[in-house]
């Protein structure tokens, strides 16, 4: 960033998230508990989209967590080379730290661990992770407001869609979103008041080079992808031609 406002060069950031995925009560269940599964849990959690936040409606909230702890406590950490391995380790041994101290910090702040919380005890070598599950009572705390970046998934529940987009739009980033729901109205009214730079509806991590992507405050500016990523750094020229052969009034009477 520095080196470009010297050289006055243009940019875009596509930087972090603490993207929100939301479950609403008449949502297909199975199909959420996939898209939940691959939002924080898909490349070990180390995804600027990942689905960090789950929020269940309170109608499916303990349905809905026990099927999430039992798919989770069935997935296979291990060498990515195996090909039984579903989530391998973190990309550096820095990283393994910062997720190692998020989770301590956390627990020290009052979050319920559910699941995992530690590096797995039969890899004694590599830098691997639990995937790891958190309650939380309030929206509050580093593990609700800040980037983790690792399989760590914060949950809270919720009632009404205004107390969700309340605590949807609880965060300094804005880069992605989750909902779940059968009901059309609903997906629309979420799409339009959740501020996220791309809302996914009955789906999470679907990508296309022909769609944009980028958020908005923390999580960054521009868009990568799509037509809007030409656009960035493309100059505009405004042309005026007077195409009249009659004689130009005096602009000063």
């Amino acid at each position: 960033i520095r080196n470009s406002a010297e050289n006055f060069s243009r940019l875009s950031l596509e930087l972090g998230g603490k993207s929100p995925n939301i479950v609403f009560d008449d949502a297909n269940l199975h199909n959420a508990l996939m898209g939940v599964i691959a939002g924080i849990f898909g490349a070990t959690g180390q995804s600027c989209v990942a689905g960090s936040r789950l929020f269940l409606h309170e109608d499916i909230y303990d349905e809905f967590m026990g099927m999430l702890i039992e798919r989770t406590r069935q997935i296979v950490v291990g060498d990515p080379m195996d090909p039984k391995t579903e989530i391998g380790p973190v990309a550096t041994e820095q990283q393994l730290e910062t997720i190692e101290k998020y989770v301590k910090i956390g627990l020290e702040e009052g979050a319920k661990l559910v699941i995992g919380g530690k590096r797995p005890e039969h890899m004694k070598e590599g830098w691997y992770y639990e995937p790891t599950i958190f309650e939380h009572d309030e929206h509050t705390g580093c593990l609700v407001t800040e980037e983790v970046f690792g399989p760590v998934l914060s949950v809270m529940k919720f009632s009404t869609e205004e107390e969700i987009v309340q605590l949807a739009n609880s965060t300094d980033y804005g880069l992605a979103a989750g909902i779940w729901t059968e009901n059309i109205g609903r997906a629309h009214r979420m799409v339009d008041q959740i501020r996220s730079g791309i809302v996914w509806v009955n789906t999470y991590r679907s990508i296309s080079p022909m769609a944009a992507i980028g958020g908005s405050g923390l999580s960054g500016y521009g868009r990568e992808g799509g037509l809007d990523s030409i656009e960035d750094y493309l100059e505009k020229k405004t042309v005026w031609i007077n195409t009249s052969d009659e004689q130009m009034d005096d602009p000063f009477i």
